[in-house]
């Protein structure tokens, strides 16, 4: 046989390209290149996958007490359609049904996640590696990572850089442990506190949302996105979720356009300026439109306007509820089809698209080019993680960093911070450490769950604080420490109301820790969303103390059970009662408000909450956090948040609200003065100033609030709007001067036409220290 040269050559040339590194593989090449590569690689059932997000927490198994492996689940389904990415394979929780024991510690849960990495990168064709996405709105939902304070707590802080601090050791911690992608911060404005997932929010101003959810995001992210030690911070829920029609999670938002760009869209525009590389969808309605077949809001607004480069996440099931709850697609098919089609990159859960898109391909109802629109957004995230060429973890690094004394002492910064003085009569608290006694009393005085939150994995009692650990260590050594739960939050059949009588008559002063929880337990039933189901069973069974967290809304906002009853008999022994709500919303505070001496909520601290709370009894520290959502008298006045101004009075009550968006008390008395405004019409800026003086006995923080209103414009627009903030710390006599500056931007309207832009005419401008105790006010004219 012979052989021309040009043929052998042509053999050569033939194996070599064969033996050629691909480009997709070629750390050196563009992301561009690299990702066009492999696209022309992949199978329609790979580029499926890499849209499909399925539960992580069944991929593994556990076999010793050092180790473990992918399970069975996760080996078939690997090679069938490699998945793009696993969601909450570290969550432990009663949904998920790990547990301490059942569940990982985080040297294991790095071990567990490059063990899954490396099936995906050595045992699949094309080597893709995954992507693992974490709960992490206020800390990593796994075992043995810091539970920092929940949101509403972490807004109490009114403290931009303390949340970027929070953030960043969030972040450190599950990516530590492998993860890649973070679920937070979560920027539904809300202003329905009926809804159960009002302490996952930042409150009810978009502003306050915006910044801090903004800070969250640096602070997950950090500055490399090829950092091995960050995260992609994923926003939710897209949009208008916090405010659902009577309070009903994931039911429709009654809303017009203009308060919905204003308000509720106003946050994630600036997370997205802040860098945020993907978002989740909302379950709701929005005029009819379900939120995750939006095209609008997915493509025209997300992506063309704002620039968004990142990719986007239906939140679980929300796909398939936009044929069954919503019931504006035929079956899950064709609600597949619309949701990738709008714009919705990865599927949560992954069985929508997992088992509906070829179909749906096939019946022409999408085209390929749909497909790899969204596949192209998955990959190019991945290559500029760096995933393909540093995929692994060091795990005696997770077990070295996660849950450190350093970010202990972040999470009871937090909590100190957030913790907001509503009363405090005659002055009894701080209290004095040579007190001789103190009962401390109530359902929440004592159970860590209680404290945490939803979004929590099983805790180890020993690192809990609970406000009775902490003020039995605060207290000094001659201090005798009573405690008595006194009742349950709801549970009526466990209530010892004589008993906590008893040993409040004992003690010098009471505290009586109320309010609520989002506890979940192991009885409870749970939807395929993960949304706790609510029963309202006739049997004589104990009822849970869980009243709020994802699923539990409520028709009222009264403390339930005999909390009430408790806290009626312990001011009727006259001893002087502080009373402390730990809450996940804002619930009727008017009884204690009158009977207490001292009230503060405490929201859900966290594990360190039980030593916040006692820094602050005992004056270790001097509060300043501030509400960021206001505090009802009633549900009849709902909604009543601060932008609505001041209403008419009702004919059977006021209509204001108990305590005020912004509205928190001091140790010590702080002085308003010499304002100065100057507008700089070159720089399209205005200049503030003013002078804050602490004029009272202790150090302390102040949080200096700047209001505007628009005094006459094309469309109505709100009486008052928080533009800016700044919590500042002021020596006893010390004065200080704070400068706000305020672009021409921040007093942008959307007008007639829904267009954004700045107005001239007059504005009043309102310093203070809560929404409804302003100290300076002026005018300034925008020509």
């Amino acid at each position: 046989m012979k052989f021309s040269i040009i043929g052998i050559c042509c053999l050569l040339m033939t194996a070599q390209l064969t033996l050629a590194q691909p480009i997709y593989k070629n750390a050196s090449a563009a992301t561009d290149e690299r990702v066009a590569d492999l696209l022309a690689r992949m199978t329609l059932e790979e580029k499926i996958g890499q849209l499909c997000c399925p539960t992580g927490w069944e991929m593994y198994h556990k076999t010793g007490n050092h180790t473990v492996e992918p399970s069975s689940l996760f080996r078939e389904r690997m090679q069938r359609m490699p998945p793009g990415s696993l969601w909450a394979t570290l969550r432990a929780d009663p949904w998920t049904e790990k547990t301490l024991q059942t569940g990982l510690n985080p040297e294991l849960a790095a071990k567990a996640l490059n063990a899954l990495q490396r099936y995906a990168l050595e045992e699949t064709r094309l080597g893709i590696p995954l992507f693992f996405a974490e709960e992490c709105p206020h800390g990593h939902m796994a075992i043995g990572t810091t539970v920092f304070p929940t949101s509403l707590a972490q807004a109490g802080t009114f403290n931009r850089e303390l949340i970027r601090e929070m953030a960043a050791a969030i972040g450190l911690e599950a990516s530590l442990q492998g993860a890649h992608i973070g679920y937070g911060p979560i920027l539904d404005v809300a202003r329905e506190p009926r809804w159960s997932r009002m302490e996952e929010t930042f409150g009810e101003d978009p502003l306050l949302t915006g910044i801090l959810g903004s800070h969250f995001v640096q602070g997950l992210q950090g500055d490399d996105p090829q950092s091995s030690h960050q995260l992609y911070s994923t926003l939710k829920h897209f949009a208008a979720y916090g405010i659902p029609s009577g309070g009903h999670n994931g039911q429709k938002a009654s809303i017009g356009l203009r308060e919905l760009f204003s308000d509720h869209l106003e946050p994630f525009r600036m997370a997205i300026d802040a860098g945020a590389m993907s978002i989740m969808t909302s379950y709701n309605t929005i005029d009819g439109v379900p939120a995750t077949a939006s095209s609008f809001l997915l493509k025209e607004l997300l992506r063309d306007r704002w620039g968004f480069q990142g990719f986007v996440f239906s939140d679980l099931g929300s796909i398939e509820g936009i044929a069954g709850t919503h019931r504006v697609a035929p079956d899950v098919r064709h609600a597949a089809a619309m949701a990738l089609q709008a714009g919705v990159d990865i599927d949560l859960g992954g069985n929508a698209y997992g088992r509906n898109l070829k179909q749906a391909l096939e019946d022409n109802l999408i085209s390929l080019e749909d497909i790899d629109r969204s596949v192209i957004n998955i990959l190019r995230q991945k290559f500029e993680m760096g995933l393909f060429e540093d995929p692994y973890v060091d795990p005696t690094q997770a077990a070295r960093f996660v849950r450190s004394d350093a970010h202990k002492q972040i999470a009871r910064e937090v909590a100190r911070q957030g913790i907001v003085l509503l009363k405090n009569e005659n002055g009894i608290l701080p209290l004095s450490r040579e007190i001789g006694s103190v009962a401390v009393i109530g359902p929440n005085a004592d159970n860590m769950y209680n404290q945490l939150g939803d979004y929590t994995a099983p805790q180890d009692r020993k690192n809990i604080v609970t406000v009775l650990d902490g003020i039995r260590s605060a207290a000094a050594p001659h201090t005798v420490v009573r405690y008595a739960r006194g009742c349950a939050i709801r549970d009526t059949t466990q209530s010892n109301i004589d008993e906590a009588v008893e040993i409040a008559r004992a003690s010098d002063v009471v505290v009586l820790v109320v309010g609520g929880s989002s506890a979940r337990d192991y009885k409870t039933e749970y939807l395929e969303t993960g949304a706790a189901t609510v029963t309202n069973s006739e049997e004589k069974e104990i009822l849970p103390d869980m009243e709020s967290g994802e699923g539990y809304d409520r028709s009222t906002l009264h403390l339930l059970g005999d909390q009430e009853k408790l806290l009626n008999a312990l001011a009727a022994t006259g001893k002087p009662l502080i009373v402390i709500y730990i809450q996940g919303r804002p619930l009727n505070m008017n009884n204690a408000a009158q009977k207490g001496d001292a009230l503060l909520t405490a929201w859900y601290p966290g594990q360190e909450g039980g030593h916040a709370i006692a820094d602050i009894l005992f004056g270790d520290h001097n509060p300043a956090g501030r509400l960021p959502v206001s505090v009802p008298r009633s549900v009849g006045q709902l909604p009543v948040y601060y932008a609505l101004g001041t209403q008419a009075a009702y004919i059977d009550g006021s209509s204001s609200p108990l305590y005020a968006f912004g509205y928190g008390l001091s140790y010590t008395h702080y002085q308003y003065s010499d304002l100065t405004i100057g507008v700089e019409k070159e720089k399209k800026q205005v200049e503030i100033t003013c002078r804050v003086t602490n004029t009272g006995n202790q150090d302390g923080d102040e949080v200096v609030q700047l209001y505007v209103r628009d005094n006459r414009s094309s469309v109505a627009t709100p009486p008052i709007q928080l533009k800016n903030f700044r919590r500042i710390h002021i020596k006893k006599g010390e004065s200080k001067t704070i400068t706000f500056t305020l672009r021409h931007d921040d007093l942008a309207l959307y007008n007639m036409n829904m267009q954004r832009v700045t107005e001239p005419g007059e504005f009043t401008l309102m310093i203070g220290a809560a929404s409804d105790d302003i100290r300076l006010r002026d005018t300034f004219l925008i020509k």
